[in-house]
């Protein structure tokens, strides 16, 4: 483990979510981004074993990078002005994607939908007994959240390779916060800023019909 790895810590990961939220509870998509790419960085420790989720992640960031650094970057400060201004520019493919396949809401939306089964597993993790198989944990916070948009053969794919998912004790050992009992009160503290993001992001979605972009 590098020293970049080895000051890793899965705490100031999950709080920095909590600085997404301006005083008018608007996503702010700086820190938004940086967010995940702790979390990134996390699911990299752990091996190949998360890779179709990192890769694909690491993409999206890319894009977003490029639209916050970009001609149109004051209409990408937060969530909330990005759909507004892609909404009304129909900058948004609606049906089919098309002519904007790299659009902003699209590409956080997959990242809206990643974390939610991040969330879901780390809730697992924290409120499992010691003896609690990850790959149950795993499979079932990918069946309530990503297994929906991915075809049935990624599905089979990604079941199968969390069978080989390290040991829950390993897991909390890489979060670098202490012992299993801290990790575990430390996502109790840190897992309602993800959450609460996440709920303000579908709403947000929910109200422009964009839950299901193609």
């Amino acid at each position: 483990m590098d020293d970049l790895e080895s000051n890793f810590n899965l705490k100031i990961v999950l709080v920095s979510f909590k600085q997404c939220l301006n005083e008018k509870q608007e996503v702010l998509l700086d820190h938004y981004l940086a967010g995940w790419r702790g979390l990134v960085r996390f699911l990299n420790s752990l091996g190949a074993i998360f890779s179709f989720i990192s890769k694909d992640v690491t993409t999206k960031l890319q894009i977003m990078e490029r639209l916050r650094g970009g001609p149109q970057r004051e209409h990408y400060s937060s969530l909330q002005s990005m759909v507004a201004y892609e909404v009304s520019h129909k900058l948004v493919d609606l049906e089919r994607r098309s002519r904007h396949p790299d659009s902003g809401c699209r590409t956080v939306l997959r990242l809206h939908r990643a974390l939610r089964w991040l969330q879901l597993f780390l809730e697992g993790l924290r409120t499992s007994p010691e003896d609690a198989r990850t790959a149950v944990l795993c499979t079932e916070s990918y069946n309530a959240s990503l297994a929906a948009y991915h075809p049935w053969i990624i599905r089979r794919a990604v079941t199968v390779a969390f069978c080989t998912l390290p040991t829950r004790k390993v897991f909390l050992e890489a979060m670098n916060v202490g012992s299993t009992e801290q990790a575990v009160e430390m996502l109790g503290e840190a897992l309602p800023f993800i959450e609460h993001v996440y709920n303000i992001s579908q709403k947000l979605y929910a109200e422009h019909s964009l839950l299901d972009l193609p």
